[in-house]
């Protein structure tokens, strides 16, 4: 640990300096009501550039407590059945939604490419621990039994998320290891919420560094966790699981100057020791939520094809005809 860093001083991107100045070093969730929080996450889509043409759908799955809104991304893909890449977008388990991720979707279905389905799942307070991943489990399951009728291959599936959906997303992918009825590919975890106990050491470092600083995360975890959650249930902190063994290959993405990094580069660890085939990459100088930003941050960019060339590689679609993002 090298103490706390000063967003003002240590972070020397010029692209971030200016995305900086907009933001709140104090953290902006928990000094704003739920809906003002909501309303600015989605008013940060425009740092995704402009969205790529593709065709989707709107759909609605049954799920545990009621309908689940998904949105369903069909590119052009030649063969029998396309891949198919459940996405759960993030926002602390409080804000995010179908349009706040899909610039990130269209350009994950058109240059996998792959039939991406988003996930809008019940966000805290309202609907707390585990309805968020009780949601987005079932719609695994579902494109687990019915992927063929949607264009994909039952076959070829894998999940993706950033932050709390990077959290989800490791979470399901332990419930269909334990379950033994869903075997994924892959799993990418994009600067991923995994640890509710709150105890590395970059919660600390980057305490102050927006978007997402320890207030934030905080906060988020006690809207997301009822009082009586065991914050070391795997479900709740993946990183916290007993038993890896058998969860699908991972890639996960951390950012240096993220509050999250350790408990990312601790779960990678813990995913190796337990014989997982995961590939890990830090992005020097980013920060929480740079992925989203492929329209003003270059290593988004980066980042992104990152993301690509892992998921052509374990869908099996190195071989199809996509134009690089």
């Amino acid at each position: 640990m090298t103490g706390v860093r000063d967003p003002r001083t240590d972070i020397r991107n010029p692209e971030l300096q200016r995305l900086l100045s907009e933001m709140d070093e104090r953290g902006g969730l928990a000094s704003s009501t739920i809906e003002e929080k909501r309303n600015a996450y989605r008013v940060a889509v425009e740092r995704s550039g402009e969205p790529e043409p593709i065709h989707f759908e709107d759909w609605t799955l049954p799920g545990p407590a009621g309908d689940i809104p998904i949105r369903i991304y069909r590119p052009k893909f030649e063969g029998a059945g396309a891949p198919v890449l459940l996405y759960i977008h993030g926002g602390g388990f409080v804000s995010g939604d179908l349009d706040t991720h899909d610039p990130v979707c269209r350009i994950l279905a058109n240059h996998i490419p792959a039939i991406v389905v988003a996930v809008d799942y019940r966000l805290a307070p309202e609907y707390p621990y585990p309805a968020a991943a009780a949601d987005c489990f079932a719609v695994l399951r579902w494109l687990a039994s019915n992927a063929e009728s949607i264009g994909g291959d039952s076959a070829q599936i894998a999940v993706a998320g950033d932050s709390a959906g990077g959290n989800l997303a490791a979470v399901v992918a332990l419930m269909a290891r334990e379950k033994e009825e869903i075997s994924l590919k892959a799993q990418v975890l994009i600067y991923p919420m995994l640890d509710a106990t709150l105890s590395s050491a970059s919660l600390v470092e980057n305490a102050f560094i927006p978007p997402f600083t320890l207030v934030d995360c905080v906060y988020s975890w006690q809207l997301y966790l009822p009082k009586d959650v065991d914050r070391r249930n795997p479900f709740v902190s993946p990183v916290q699981a007993q038993m890896l063994t058998g969860t699908a290959p991972a890639l996960v993405l951390t950012a240096e100057y993220d509050i999250l990094a350790d408990e990312g580069e601790t779960y990678v660890q813990r995913l190796r020791e337990a014989g997982v085939r995961v590939e890990h990459e830090e992005y020097q100088g980013m920060i929480h939520g740079f992925f989203q930003w492929g329209g003003v941050v270059a290593g988004a960019r980066l980042a992104m094809n990152r993301v690509l060339q892992f998921l052509q590689r374990e869908l099996g679609t190195l071989n199809e005809q996509a134009a690089g993002a």
